[in-house]
């Protein structure tokens, strides 16, 4: 597997042109002239790999390498949008790495029993749209029309104009939804830095963590700084950061692999003479099991609604996501885990704290994910990098899993 490592790096940086920033990173939104050049960069690059290239109708772009049975296909791939302002090998890396893969396996091995087909997913971050995974979405028959059709950018640019001006539209119902995907394989950036810390070079993804994000707000009483005593004081800065201290406290000792995080905080009047009468909050809670989330969250509530009260504020608590965790398909994950064996891959199996478009896939079709490592877990930033010979090893275990889903009974 030579020169693996070369073009991996060489492709990566190539495609980071598209929505480079002045300042360094990368911004390229869904439907914007940047995501454009990328996905016709990558048509362009699919079509000189000797594979059929075509868009759908969302702006999905596929590249496939014909197998001798039609109506079986073997998906790789991730999604081209980056957030604002983000990092290089994000979602891009996955492109990169099923293209490298797929021209690899053809050289080495000829037509494959099923179709090999990489998948330059439009959209997974929300970046510019308040939606998130429409990519996927769209390949799966998951996305509504009425879902977007009133939404705008942060310009004020309406979902359907952008949409449109980029040559896309509404997928047509009349053609149903695909049925030959037989297996889904996303690899991706950890994003985190459990891979690093503990010096391996692929992660296999057995699970994707479920997420329940709350806003608290709270309401007190506006009063004098000066002239309110304490015990009188109805003071939502002072119960919230009671709450937070507890919400952290009880997910400290639940431990790994619950994480709890208070990420947005708005104080109200926001003076520094003034008790503050009003207070919200964000929670943001992760686990790979459903039960766990469900019970830590339902404490997590009583606990708030009892310092409200010791506080004499009042509560409102609004749970505004519900993502169950997503197992990964077992069979598939013993193949990879076989693979990496069989070629002395330094890995380790894990679960993903982040959402991915493989979670999207994974109630419908046989799904999995790999992992490589990203430096000091950063992600969503232009400092994100990953060391070229862990994108190699990454490539290596794709080759070998694709290998054993597409080219074997």
């Amino acid at each position: 597997m030579e020169g693996l490592k070369e073009a991996v790096v060489s492709k990566i940086h190539s495609l980071g042109e598209y929505g480079k920033d002045p300042g360094g990173g990368i911004t390229r939104l869904l439907y914007s002239k940047s995501w454009l050049q990328a996905q016709t960069a990558v048509k362009d690059w699919l079509e000189k790999e000797g594979l059929e290239a075509r868009f759908d109708e969302a702006g999905n772009l596929f590249g496939t390498l014909a197998g001798m049975k039609p109506d079986e296909t073997i998906l790789t791939g991730s999604h081209i949008d980056t957030v604002k302002n983000g990092g290089l090998y994000d979602g891009q890396y996955g492109i990169v790495a099923g293209i490298v893969a797929i021209k690899y396996l053809k050289e080495k091995y000829g037509q494959p029993l099923r179709n090999l087909e990489v998948v330059s997913i439009a959209e997974e971050e929300g970046s510019r749209f308040p939606y998130t995974f429409w990519g996927s979405k769209n390949i799966l028959g998951m996305a509504s029309q009425k879902d977007v059709e009133g939404i705008i950018d942060f310009d004020g640019v309406p979902f359907l104009e952008a949409m449109k001006e980029s040559g896309f539209s509404f997928r047509n119902k009349s053609k149903g939804i695909r049925t030959d995907i037989k297996a889904f394989v996303e690899i991706h950036v950890e994003q985190g830095i459990v891979l690093e810390k503990e010096k391996k070079s692929v992660g296999v993804v057995q699970s994707i963590v479920g997420q329940r994000r709350f806003t608290v707000s709270l309401k007190g009483e506006s009063n004098h700084a000066g002239t309110t005593p304490m015990a009188l004081r109805r003071d939502t800065v002072h119960a919230a950061s009671r709450m937070i201290c507890e919400i952290m406290t009880m997910a400290k000792q639940i431990g790994d692999p619950l994480v709890a995080t208070v990420g947005h905080i708005v104080a109200e009047p926001n003076i520094v003479n003034v008790v503050p009468g009003k207070t919200s909050f964000t929670i943001d809670v992760r686990h790979i099991n459903k039960n766990e989330l469900l019970h830590f969250t339902n404490q997590m509530k009583d606990a708030i609604s009892t310092l409200a009260r010791e506080h004499d504020v009042e509560a409102e608590i609004e749970m505004w996501m519900d993502v169950d965790p997503v197992p990964m398909d077992p069979n598939i994950v013993k193949v990879i885990e076989q693979v990496c064996r069989e070629n002395d891959l330094n890995y380790k199996t894990m679960h993903s704290g982040a959402g991915h478009d493989a979670q999207i896939f994974a109630p419908v079709v046989p799904t999995a994910m790999l992992f490589v490592p990203s430096h000091k877990g950063i992600s969503h930033n232009p400092a994100e990098y990953t060391e070229p010979d862990d994108l190699a090893e990454g490539v290596k275990a794709l080759i070998s899993t694709l290998y054993e889903l597409a080219y074997k009974e």
